[in-house]
């Protein structure tokens, strides 16, 4: 396979920004074992050993489904997550202007949009006793309220209802679809051409865009970081971040857990192929291990980061309008698109942090589709590497429109519960399981012992202390924690929810349905590869849970004594090794 034009590329972008979904501190603590170092070296070794895609040879032929699960997984996030960036592009065109349009409430605004808190009742004292009163009499009698005794109307930010009512125009629920957003769909499409033209000549030109969009995002977060610092009740946004404000109690629940999971692996595009495609353009000897520990110490760095970046400027909000900083914080999609918004509305010149924030937004998520659609192109590539060489502009264009088109659905009115149900069950469980089944795969049927030998093999040395920490998290704390997250979340699932509206009972179906779709292939491949296999039904199933016996590096030179009975397929047609032409891989 032709490899990456520069040493680093690779690392770089998989390096992305992890913004948590949940947003809080809470999550900072959860999210520490779950830095995926051993997974991320699994991942990059694997088939960089064989140099394929996800769909690709895997060692044992009872787990290739794994593959097409992380496959079709990455399909499903690559339909939603263009459609976030459609958001952050439509925001990053309405800050060019003087006054931001979600800054007040403007004629799109209804009587619960306020900028501040209105006092609706309390307590005052009138003639020596304690009355209770609405506002309205204390005002017209020269009253005091009393502390502590005030209570508010539900009003909401002008940012809050922008969102809703103006870049969403959100309908009531998923029942409801709506008409399609046209301004989000040309943002949409938008997204979608920036994509298909970074991408038209794969990671030869991908992997030098990126250079810029998974860097320059670092120039953007430590402006905003100085600007935060500087500005007044940043330190209250701080303590609630990482101090004594944060909910620990929080700790106690599953989705908190699964959530930092999920996102861990969805930053290291871990159990859902985008790791695995990239680390299949890797030169055969490339250090997978020291790529793991650079990769996710920049991650986990630039997490907390950004945190400081974010929470500062959301401690300034909640300052100026008078607030606790809890009830300014909002957790997934709102903490992009409302909070921060919000907060970045009061400062001066705020077009131009809006600007910067909404562009930032932008480069990050480009950067992480990158690595998606390259999962979704690698593995037509290992389908049919003759078409991809002669018509890669037209296949990745034609992937690119009919994932636009998939897409339409979520601009629509109801598009925001789409985006959310998607996000839910795909990028949540979806990745969750795909996570459990693929550590299954490698540790108790290719094998662990053998994999760590195939990984000693590709990096040139040996270190007990390594593999025995190794062999600890693979074959006992990875699985088991997985395994504690999975059950415990399931059984305390209930069904999603997007703000105070309740999914129908019919779009958790399909919600369900999607993961069904996703993890399907598992069991069918294994079925089929049981049923080709020879031999009794013993026989068969001891054959498909061991590495075929011609599996192992594709070149001969990379095979060593450990691999040198494999046939090599430039000298025999027909092998077993089901993996693309060795034309592809001259240029290893």
């Amino acid at each position: 396979r032709r490899g990456w034009s520069v040493r680093r590329a690779g690392g770089v972008w998989e390096g992305k920004w992890a913004g948590g979904r949940a947003g809080l501190g809470r999550c900072v603590f959860p999210r520490k074992w779950a830095r995926g170092r051993r997974r991320v070296s699994g991942r990059g070794s694997g088939h960089g050993l064989r140099g394929a895609a996800p769909a690709g040879p895997w060692g044992s032929p009872g787990a290739a489904g794994v593959g097409i699960t992380m496959v079709m997984i990455s399909t499903f996030v690559t339909i939603y997550y263009n459609v976030i960036i459609a958001y952050s592009l439509y925001y990053l065109f309405a800050s060019f202007q003087k006054v931001l349009p979600w800054s007040d409430c403007f004629s799109w605004a209804d009587e619960f949009c306020s900028k501040t808190r209105i006092v609706s009742d309390c307590n005052a004292t009138l003639h020596g006793e304690i009355i209770h009163a609405n506002y309205t009499f204390i005002t017209s009698n020269n009253l005091t309220c009393l502390n502590g005794t005030m209570n508010y109307k539900p009003v909401q930010f002008p940012s809050e209802q922008y969102w809703n009512k103006v870049t969403l125009q959100r309908s009531s629920g998923l029942d409801e679809t709506g008409r399609i957003v046209w301004y989000l769909a040309l943002c949409l499409l938008l997204s979608w051409i920036i994509v298909a033209a970074a991408l038209f000549k794969g990671i030869k030109s991908s992997g030098k865009v990126v250079y810029f969009t998974a860097l320059f995002p670092y120039v953007i977060l430590l402006i905003l970081l100085v600007r935060g610092a500087t500005l007044e009740g940043a330190l209250d946004g701080i303590e609630y971040y990482i101090g004594s404000q944060s909910n620990i109690t929080k700790l106690m629940e599953a989705e908190v857990w699964k959530d930092a999971a999920t996102q861990i692996f969805y930053s290291l595009s871990v159990a859902w192929g985008g790791l695995v495609a990239l680390s299949s353009y890797n030169r055969f000897h490339n250090n997978c291990y020291s790529d793991a520990i650079i990769v996710c110490v920049t991650n986990c760095v630039t997490s907390i980061f950004a945190g400081f970046a974010i929470f500062s400027i959301l401690g300034h909000m909640a300052f100026v309008s008078e607030r606790p900083v809890s009830e300014v914080v909002d957790s997934g999609f709102e903490l992009a698109f409302v909070a921060y918004p919000e907060a970045l509305s009061k400062l001066p010149v705020s077009p131009l942090w809006s600007f910067l924030f909404f562009f930032m937004l932008l480069l990050l998520g480009l950067d992480s589709q990158f690595a998606t659609i390259e999962t979704l192109t690698t593995t037509i590539q290992d389908i049919s590497p003759r078409v991809m060489r002669k018509l890669r502009l037209p296949v990745t264009l034609g992937l690119c429109a009919l994932l636009f088109l998939l897409g339409l659905i979520c601009v629509t009115q109801a598009g925001i519960y789409w985006v959310n149900l998607i996000d839910h069950f795909c990028a949540g469980w979806g990745i969750l399981i795909s996570a459990v089944l693929e550590i299954i795969g490698i540790v108790y049927i290719y094998g662990g012992n053998r994999f760590i030998e195939d990984i000693e093999m590709m990096i040139g040395k040996k270190s007990r202390f390594f593999w025995l920490w190794w062999r600890i998290c693979w074959f006992c704390i990875t699985p088991m924690l997985l395994m504690a997250i999975l059950i415990w979340s399931l059984a305390t699932f209930s069904s999603p929810t997007y703000g105070s509206v309740l999914y129908p009972a019919w779009g958790t179906a399909v919600g369900w349905c999607m993961i069904i779709f996703c993890v399907i292939w598992i069991p069918i491949v294994a079925i089929v590869k049981i049923f080709k296999a020879e031999g009794n039904l013993v026989q068969r199933l001891v054959s498909c849970c061991r590495p075929a016996a011609n599996w192992g590096p594709y070149l001969e030179r990379h095979r060593g004594e450990r691999y040198s009975h494999i046939v090599d397929p430039k000298k025999k047609k027909e092998h077993e090794i089901p993996t693309v032409s060795a034309f592809v891989y001259k240029q290893q």
